[in-house]
């Protein structure tokens, strides 16, 4: 039978093991704390994922069969490097729900994002036009569509959400309307981990002729993507948020919106003719990725997005409820301590939580947990007008991913209550 533990109101069992997959990512026995007996509790997946070993061989294994330029050359390391990008292209279309002409290789979400501002917004946005966001966006999906608004004329429109991150009812209505050209929207908020209903955006969107544009950084990892289904125009996520290396990401155009946009980037192999006085450029995707590519980082995403097939979607989203329901009910029982967004494990709710601790700063929180091997998030999480508008200055996050197990929401759990009493003995001391 297992050990029991009260943490608060809340019963902690001490034998939760991790998932067998976590022997596949060589960061939790390489991290320094794992000279402890229980490692790491790596919770800051909203931020960043570990890498399994699989999407470590492939990237090695690309560099040391050759490691050659796409595109450029005749000789046999060049074609297989082209092969190998190329066919990383279709196995991330084929995950995505998405064609390979469809799909552009990027730096990551922040520059899918701004490709589509620079190379779509800028050249079609006009005084008087508007662009609507909902107040809880992440910066990457926020400053760009600010700056196309400073050098067009339009206006941002906010829809405000409800304290559970949903949109409040009738908002759409109220803001979207015939002067929306462009709706730029999170599949998920990465402090309130919400799934907003693309289906309602979409609609609503496509009714009054504006263009969707869906952040899908924190949901790629996470739930199935099926981006022909969703009707979105534009999607862009990031290989290293779901178990893929760092410096490669994919923007999605639906089919057609790419050939309407001018270039982001001038260089190499995105030209097709260059004369003394003009240029014409490739069709398709590789029109905007201009220099030698990230070939490296898309065979590990793809080896990422063949990883997260073979550990099935469904049964990690799943498991990763059941880890935030977890964690949830631990948070509510602590005393001092204030969750932000649903408080249950619904079916619009990732396993992201931001949550305070009453008379404390959350970075010292974050501090505490780091001493007892456990990695959160601590800070505005890259959202400080959604901070702004729920009245605070910054927030702990904790976020679950395919790795994590009860064990790591138990000691996470128990590291915030060690934390609210060191808290209270230096109140008492302060204040005898």
């Amino acid at each position: 039978m297992s050990a029991v533990a009260p943490v608060g109101g809340f019963q902690v069992r001490k034998s939760g093991a991790r998932p067998p997959c976590a022997a596949d990512f060589p960061a939790l026995a390489a991290s320094p704390h794992a000279h402890r007996s229980a490692g790491l509790a790596y919770l800051d997946n909203a931020a960043t994922t570990l890498k399994p070993r699989c999407v470590l061989q492939a990237v090695e294994g690309f560099y040391a069969a050759g490691g050659g330029n796409p595109y450029r050359g005749a000789y046999q390391e060049s074609i297989a490097a082209t092969r190998a990008y190329e066919g990383a292209r279709a196995t991330v279309a084929a995950f995505a729900g998405a064609l390979p002409g469809e799909i552009v290789f990027t730096r990551n979400a922040t520059e899918a994002l701004n490709l589509v501002a620079y190379s779509y917004a800028l050249d079609r946005l006009h005084e008087g036009d508007e662009i609507a966001l909902p107040v809880s966006e992440h910066h990457s999906n926020l400053v760009p569509w600010q700056l196309v608004c400073q050098k067009t004329g339009a206006r941002l429109a906010y829809l405000e959400v409800d304290a559970c991150g949903r949109l409040r009812e009738g908002e759409l209505e109220r803001v979207v309307g015939p002067r929306t050209k462009l709706i730029a929207f999170a599949h998920a908020s990465n402090v309130l981990g919400t799934l907003l209903s693309v289906e309602d955006v979409v609609r609503r969107a496509h009714a009054c002729g504006a263009v969707t544009v869906m952040d899908c950084a924190q949901t790629a990892a996470h739930v199935s993507l099926r981006l022909d289904a969703l009707g979105v125009d534009f999607a862009a996520f990031s290989g290293h948020k779901m178990y893929g290396p760092l410096g490669i990401g994919v923007l999605f155009a639906r089919a057609g919106m790419l050939d309407a946009l001018s270039p982001f980037l001038y260089g190499g192999e995105m030209v097709d003719q260059v004369e003394r006085g003009r240029t014409t450029f490739q069709e398709g995707p590789r029109r905007f990725e201009a220099g030698t590519p990230n070939a490296a980082g898309a065979v590990g995403l793809a080896a990422a997005v063949g990883y997260l097939a073979g550990q099935g979607q469904d049964e990690v989203r799943a498991a990763e409820r059941r880890l935030t329901a977890r964690l949830l009910a631990g948070l509510a029982s602590l005393d001092g301590v204030r969750v932000y967004g649903n408080p249950q494990a619904d079916a619009d709710r990732l396993g992201v939580v931001s949550f305070t601790l009453e008379g404390t700063d959350p970075q010292d929180v974050a501090l505490v947990l780091d001493e007892a091997g456990i990695a959160i998030r601590a800070g505005t999480q890259c959202a400080q007008p959604l901070h702004r508008a729920l009245g605070l200055q910054a927030t702990c996050r904790a976020s679950v991913g395919l790795y994590n197990g009860e064990s790591d929401v138990d000691r996470f759990l128990e590291a915030v209550e060690t934390a609210r009493r060191r808290i209270t003995r230096k109140i008492m001391a302060l204040f005898p």
